[in-house]
């Protein structure tokens, strides 16, 4: 049996001008689907999509600002019209402004909050009713480990990731009984741009690695097996779960710098 084969089958990936959102597509293209990838800048893409199209598969490249509904309508209308269906959506797009609570301005809640809850919602919304009408689908939300452990500086960003682990349970009830699965995957420390400036700092990044079991920051490679299991067909009886992929930092474990004494 081959396994985690998604010959044939249609990916949306939000997102893919950069990031973790291209190493999803990457993972999901050499898994054998066809890739729909998405930006605000759809002029980004270009090199991406020459990447995608020299492993075999087909492409489409459409603008999408997935805090606004208009575009996502007018995007998912596009991917249909060139790719024919969509079988698997991953909402990665997402954006995070980093600063201490009581310096989060209603604006920049309202930012994080549009992109990455209201954003995951209606895109899923716009392209649930073709996956229910054939009865198939695979929908990835793209979460953190911010949905289950609360960060400073994080406020608003944790709250909407903590809306989407919710949210999935929520739609999953939601569609199940259609043959369409949702899952939240939810990395923990990678080093991505939004993030970048705090891996500048050797203290912090020793830090971060004494508090994860597996003694090391995450690697975008560490998430292409977990996005084809939620995207193929060995994942059909999985849904409204959160994978946390994040070497075990969500155990809440540390580790101290001396060897504990053997009990007695």
């Amino acid at each position: 049996m081959a396994f985690f084969n998604l010959q044939g089958k249609v990916a949306l990936v939000t997102g893919t001008s950069r990031g973790l959102g291209q190493y999803f597509a990457r993972a999901l293209a050499q898994a054998g689907a066809d890739i729909a990838m998405t930006s605000r800048d759809v002029a980004k893409l270009a090199p991406f999509r020459q990447e995608i199209e020299a492993l075999g598969r087909k492409t489409c490249a459409v603008a999408l600002d997935v805090s606004n509904q208009e575009s996502i309508r007018q995007a998912i209308a596009a991917v249909e019209a060139q790719m024919g269906s969509i079988d698997i959506l991953v909402n990665n797009a997402g954006c995070n402004i980093r600063k201490p609570a009581l310096e989060v301005s209603w604006e920049d809640w309202n930012t994080i909050l549009d992109t990455n809850l209201r954003g995951t919602f209606f895109t899923s919304q716009a392209v649930a009713p073709g996956m229910i009408k054939r009865g198939y689908g695979r929908i990835i939300n793209v979460g953190s480990v911010t949905c289950v452990a609360g960060y400073a500086g994080l406020a608003p960003y944790g709250a909407s990731r903590g809306g989407v682990k919710q949210l999935t349970m929520s739609l999953a009830d939601d569609w199940g009984r259609h043959g369409v699965t949702v899952n939240c995957l939810a990395p923990g420390w990678f080093k991505t741009a939004q993030n970048a400036v705090l891996y500048e700092s050797r203290e912090w990044v020793e830090y971060l690695c004494d508090r994860i079991p597996l003694k090391r920051p995450g690697s975008p490679d560490d998430l292409a097996g977990p996005v084809v299991f939620l995207a193929s067909e060995e994942s059909r009886y999985v849904t409204g779960q959160t994978l946390l992929v994040d070497g075990g930092i969500s155990t809440g474990a540390t580790r101290a710098t001396v060897t504990p004494p053997k009990p007695r």
